[in-house]
């Protein structure tokens, strides 16, 4: 029985970081859909639009590499 806990106990973990890194990118793809709407809607696109589309698409970026290790 001891045996058996710590194994379901790293696969809560790994699901639950699989889980969180999941919401983390559809949040970032909808945050980058958001603000490049919002940018292209009155149909000019300011050095500030430039500025939040770049700085979300490169957080996207990055937590792209924050996915977790997929499991053997």
């Amino acid at each position: 029985m001891k045996d058996k806990e710590p194994s379901d106990s790293k696969e809560f973990v790994g699901n639950l970081k699989n889980g969180i890194w999941l919401f983390g990118l559809s949040s970032w793809v909808f945050g980058i859909t958001d603000r490049s709407i919002a940018s292209f809607a009155d149909g000019y696109l300011s050095a500030l639009d430039l500025t939040q589309i770049f700085t979300a698409a490169t957080f996207f970026v990055a937590w792209l590499f924050l996915k977790p290790a997929s499991r053997v």
